[in-house]
């Protein structure tokens, strides 16, 4: 028996799910992040053994394969043994906007770089602090995370590297990167899913895995989640509903826009098209507990639309389909009663979603056919009914929710990203 573990670094948390050759779910571990964590690569660290240290010895002994996806645009330096030179940024990290007006010079017009929040954006920003001097490789979360267990550095996959400039047509580092003069390494970029190198001796023998176990380059979390939901044709898309709202549609069309914070990852021959809003699970959970969610979910009448007009977000910016890092949060006017308070944010967050879909149709993108939906918000059927009175297309529920198991099949080999040329030519049939 040959196994494969599938791991998730998420905004939430970190999952792991273990599945055999068929694809089945052996073993799920999770890693919630603490409140107020600060010290994010010892997070990070914890998390990563205490996810191995979950899987029953008898699977880790059958572990032939592992990935990990990370958040997109979560970045840090190292030196040159991978030691961390300073705090991570993660990804809604938007002190970036300060070089905004340097990389316009350089970067063409509406490039996915262009953004306050993107890997390039956050780089430039790293590079005046005092800590830079000892910097040698840029790695994204996942490279770093993949580096504890392989041990090369200076390796990532084209779905991280795409907000770091990378152009993932001409699968090459464009040459007018070049002219910022970047005093470090970037990182090599691979596919999603070639083999890096095996998992180092010391990690095999200390939580038993087999001799020879590969570790296979990443993704990201929201490619993940897509990767697990079985959508697999142009116009069939995927909202993740987790602390952020991210969107994302497979279409025969390379759709790029900074100005609404869009972009496009490739899958074989198709274009994963989207982007990511900061409203979210996280808004409605600084309001209500989990408990409360589901109470007051139950007083909404999800056919009857909300008279409130919000935007929810917890601090000022957003990257889709509005992009503008000094975009103010809209939470009032606050209504006595509670649940009229959540349904004004589901109909809002709704409203956001169903704009960004009009967007990329809009930008020449295939039109939506159906809707597969990851996260924790999926299991809130108000808010699905919601949404469904907006979108107007079939709402699935992922065959997979985790993020975990999308990375898992990647892992695998089950993802065969030019299986997408078949599916191109049947839909154009």
């Amino acid at each position: 028996m040959t196994l494969s573990l599938g791991i998730d670094f998420g905004t939430s948390g970190a999952r792991g799910v273990v599945i055999d050759q068929q694809g089945g779910i052996v073993s799920a571990m999770r890693h919630d992040w603490h409140i107020g964590t600060i010290n994010w690569v010892k997070c990070w660290t914890e998390a990563l053994w205490s996810l191995l240290a979950q899987i029953p010895e008898v699977f880790r002994q059958e572990i032939g394969t592992i990935a990990i996806n990370g958040t997109s645009s979560t970045i840090l330096l190292t030196d040159d043994t991978g030691k961390p030179v300073d705090a991570p940024l993660l990804y809604n990290d938007s002190r970036g906007a300060m070089a905004l007006e340097r990389l316009s010079r350089i970067v063409p017009a509406n490039h996915t770089v262009l953004s306050a929040t993107s890997s390039l954006a956050k780089l430039l920003w790293m590079q005046e602090l005092p800590s830079f001097v000892n910097a040698r490789y840029l790695l994204h979360q996942a490279d770093w995370l993949g580096f504890l267990l392989h041990g090369k550095l200076g390796i990532s996959d084209y779905h991280n590297a795409l907000k770091l400039g990378y152009d993932v047509e001409k699968l090459q580092y464009p040459e007018w990167l070049e002219q910022l003069q970047i005093p470090l390494n970037l990182p090599q970029v691979f596919p999603p899913g070639i083999p890096i190198g095996e998992l180092l001796p010391q990690i095999a023998a200390e939580f038993g895995f087999k001799a020879h176990c590969l570790v296979v380059a990443g993704t990201t979390d929201s490619i993940a989640a897509f990767l697990a939901s079985g959508a697999k044709l142009p116009g069939e898309a995927v909202t993740s509903l987790g602390s952020t709202l991210v969107l994302k549609l497979l279409s025969r069309h390379r759709i790029e826009d900074a100005r609404y914070g869009i972009y496009s990852h490739r899958l074989g021959n198709l274009w994963l098209t989207g982007g990511a809003s900061n409203t979210g699970g996280a808004v409605l959970k600084h309001f209500f507990s989990d408990l409360e969610l589901v109470r007051l979910s139950t007083k909404i009448d999800p056919t009857q639309a909300s008279m409130l007009d919000y935007y929810p977000l917890l601090k000022p910016g957003d990257r889709f389909p509005i992009n503008d890092p000094q975009l103010l949060p809209k939470l009032e006017p606050r209504p006595d009663q509670p649940h009229d308070f959540l349904h004004g944010l589901l109909e809002s967050m709704a409203k956001i979603e169903s704009r960004g879909y009009e967007l990329l149709h809009n930008l020449g993108a295939d039109p939506l056919t159906h809707i597969y939906t990851a996260g924790g918000g999926a299991a809130n059927s108000t808010w699905t009914t919601i949404r469904q009175r907006y979108l107007k297309v079939p709402i699935l529920l992922s065959k997979n929710t985790e993020a975990a198991y999308g990375t898992a099949l990647l892992a695998m080999g089950k993802i065969n990203l030019e299986r997408t040329t078949e599916d191109t030519e049947k839909t154009e049939e």
